[in-house]
């Protein structure tokens, strides 16, 4: 006889989406990770949610979920529900069951600017940091800062001219630059900035970072807006943010050889381990030179290179897909964690 097209399967489902993940898959160390992180935000959570009305969609699973956009490079918040609702890994590391509906991509607009207000990326980047010290990966007195730059979601057409014209300048001398004249309509924070002498003039943000020197592991992490001098005052407050020993070394590129910036190192008790200016007069004496630690922060400093080509490469951040600082600083943040996740899965497996 004929069978039957009408399938009530859907009825009886007793099969959780774990069965189907390996035991030695990465993502299980990864869940295990951000699970003890999260629950050790659930206050900090329900102060972001009111006692009354329905239920929300649970913000562990709007965080898992976005990690699992940072991890696997998912373009989009529409294309990562739509791998949600048929990819049985995504599902188990989010946290959906095989029969529950997966919610709109909406729901992510919605909640992103309460998850920005009890600024959790940062929280949930600091709690694995602390993993990292349980574990003793992490160097309390060794540290490398750099800065990059991240293209803006802007087209180069919305840089106009402002409609008020400033009184005063940001110039050195307080004279009136460009950038005081203009702005992007689309994307006020960003800047039109070059990398280099030759380079292309883009509207980007400025991403700063701070790593310590033992595993590579990113420690701090900060957006400013595109200045000559936004690396060496990002630099300074992201030190001041992080826990270390009174005595400390700070590497980084010729960009830090500035004598104000190396003499407030100093004045913290931190040693300047950055890279001499070639073509002028340096900051940097035989005083530090000299020691053999010099040469060793010159070569971690390289380390830090490889943490910005994953939050570029990976993570997608070469091109940013939220406007202004304090989204893209979110996400920034909320990728560094992902990458000391990896870095850390990564570490555990050497040694075992």
């Amino acid at each position: 006889m004929r069978g039957s097209d009408y399938d009530q399967s859907y009825l009886f489902c007793y099969v959780s989406p774990e069965t189907f993940v390996p035991d030695h898959h990465p993502l299980r160390f990864i869940r295990a990770m951000v699970d003890e992180v999260l629950a050790g935000l659930s206050r900090a959570f329900g102060e972001l949610y009111s006692p009354l009305g329905r239920p929300s969609v649970p913000p562990e699973q709007l965080i898992r979920a976005l990690l699992l956009q940072l991890l696997y490079s998912v373009r989009s918040e529409r294309m990562l529900i739509e791998q949600l609702r048929y990819n049985l890994l995504f599902r188990w590391f989010v946290g959906l069951q095989i029969q529950e509906t997966v919610w709109d991509a909406t729901v992510f607009s919605k909640n992103r600017e309460r998850l920005i207000k009890g600024d959790i990326a940062r929280q949930v980047l600091e709690a694995v940091v602390r993993r990292a010290i349980e574990m003793d990966l992490l160097s309390d007195e060794h540290f490398t800062v750099d800065g990059t730059l991240l293209e803006a979601w802007a087209s180069k057409k919305s840089y106009q001219r402002k409609d008020t014209p400033p009184s005063e300048g940001t110039g050195s001398r307080g004279e009136i630059l460009r950038r005081d004249q203009f702005e992007s309509k689309t994307d006020p924070d960003a800047q039109m900035y070059r990398k280099s002498a030759g380079g292309e003039f883009k509207l980007c943000h400025m991403a700063h970072l701070l790593m310590e020197n033992r595993n590579g592991l990113a420690v701090a992490g900060q957006v400013t807006t595109p200045t000559p001098q936004a690396e060496r005052e990002a630099a300074l407050e992201m030190l001041q943010r992080i826990t270390r020993k009174s005595r400390a070394t700070l590497g980084g590129d010729k960009a830090y050889d500035e004598a104000r910036f190396v003499a407030e190192l100093r004045t913290r008790n931190v040693t300047p381990h950055v890279h001499q200016y070639q073509g002028r007069s340096s900051s940097i004496d035989g005083r530090t030179t000299r020691h053999e630690g010099y040469e060793i922060s010159l070569s971690k400093r390289k380390c830090i290179e490889q943490i910005f080509g994953w939050l570029k490469n990976t993570a997608m951040m070469r091109k940013v897909r939220h406007r202004g600082h304090e989204r893209v600083e979110w996400m920034f943040t909320l990728a560094l964690a992902a990458y000391n996740m990896v870095r850390l899965r990564n570490l555990s497996v050497q040694a075992a």
